[in-house]
């Protein structure tokens, strides 16, 4: 066996990322920015108002208070969009709208509500304010030929909100893996179908479909095979054919039934590892067939969903030359003591809730998916550990 940290890195050391495309800023969500954007202009654009107001001199309300206000003239208006043709002298004020561009002369905006209208030419100002007051400055925010996105990074809503009001209406992206599902094993059967003696429902197929999607992936389901080698080795052929990385589930065990890694030596791939020191999922094994990837998780539906997330997440980010290629994780507070006194790290189904506090979701065997479904992340136990409450812990996002 080998520790799970090392095989990540050599899983990750053979991927290289894909090729790039250019798509639309509305379908960037989520997808990963292969080159450096920097902005074409200011952000903002020009002095302009930070609120519905007046702009005015800040040295005109020098003397002005609630008892003794100051009049100023009122010559004329600029909606958002429109810029004041004229010019501020001592004495007058524009009204003026949240972004409307500050007008020539005036250095400061009073909000409507600390004003009185006196009449349709003249407004009062009732409280003295200082230079620059409610305004918002040409390139605060960005600067013409900054960088407003890097490469490696995920597009968040905020990235694409920014992109957007800097001009960019499309970006480079890496491609998303396109990843080939194939389930195996002659015991099982497709949900919402009758079962015979022996049988159960295969249930992999849908739930790394979901994990491929958000690590950024797009599932490309293969037929089920049963525990056939030679229509193993077959599949494999078709679904290296299909995709960028195939993803098995079973067959990765030592039982005379495991037929994955030997269908894949048939067709001439090569397997790289097999056997991780982590519970639950031991048998992950990654193997390789004319330059492309194939992970092989176990069959069983807690092991398959453990080690997709701790493996083959990571794998699917380094394909999208992602930055941060770790699963979502999270630090809360354990609360109550948990043993680990297997050799193995063993990743735990746990709760944590709004409080940031951990407990463990049930019985941790690795068949039982009842505590996988209530859990929304796994925590990391040290081999040989006990970890008593209130001990600081990482858990790795399931939901």
């Amino acid at each position: 066996m080998i520790d799970l940290d090392t095989a990540r890195q050599r899983l990750l050391k053979l991927l290289v990322p894909l090729p790039t495309e250019r798509i639309k800023l509305n379908q960037a969500l989520g997808r990963v920015a292969a080159d450096a954007v920097c902005s074409a202009i200011h952000l903002p654009r020009f002095d302009n108002s930070a609120m519905d107001g007046y702009a005015v001199r800040a040295e005109d309300t020098t003397k002005a208070s609630a008892e003794s206000p100051v009049t100023l003239q009122l010559i004329g208006e600029a909606p958002a969009g429109c810029v004041f043709a004229g010019e501020l002298i001592p004495g007058t004020s524009v009204r003026v709208f949240t972004g409307s561009p500050l007008p020539k002369g005036a250095n400061a905006v009073v909000m409507q509500e600390d004003i009185e209208r006196y009449s349709s030419s003249c407004i009062r100002v009732r409280e003295a304010i200082t230079p620059w007051e409610s305004v918002r400055f040409q390139g605060e925010d960005v600067k013409l030929g900054a960088s407003v996105i890097t490469p490696g990074t995920r597009v968040s809503i905020g990235h694409i909100a920014l992109l957007a009001a800097c001009g960019i209406d499309s970006l480079e992206v890496r491609r998303q893996p396109r990843v080939a599902l194939l389930t195996t094993g002659t015991e099982l059967r497709p949900p919402g179908t009758l079962l015979g003696p022996g049988e159960i429902y295969e249930s992999n197929s849908v739930a790394l479909g979901s994990l491929v999607q958000r690590a950024g992936g797009i599932p490309v389901p293969q037929p089920h095979v049963g525990d056939d080698r030679r229509a193993i080795a077959a599949a494999l052929r078709t679904a290296f054919e299909k995709a960028d990385v195939v993803l098995t589930a079973g067959g990765a065990s030592v039982g005379d039934h495991d037929l994955v890694r030997d269908a894949l030596t048939d067709i001439g791939g090569s397997v790289e590892f097999w056997r991780i020191a982590m519970k639950p999922g031991k048998p992950f094994f990654h193997g390789r067939w004319l330059g492309k990837t194939l992970l092989g998780v176990p069959g069983n539906p807690v092991s398959a969903v453990v080690t997709a997330l701790m493996l083959v997440h990571p794998a699917l980010r380094q394909l999208q030359g992602d930055a941060d290629v770790s699963p979502p994780q999270t630090r809360g507070l354990l609360v109550e003591p948990v043993v680990n006194r297997d050799k193995r790290r063993h990743f735990m189904r746990v709760q944590v809730d709004a409080a940031g506090r951990v407990c463990l979701t049930g019985v941790q065997a690795s068949h039982v998916l009842s505590s996988l479904a209530r859990a929304n992340g796994v925590m990391d136990v040290p081999p040989e550990t006990t970890l008593p409450s209130g001990t600081m812990v990482t858990v790795y996002h399931l939901a």
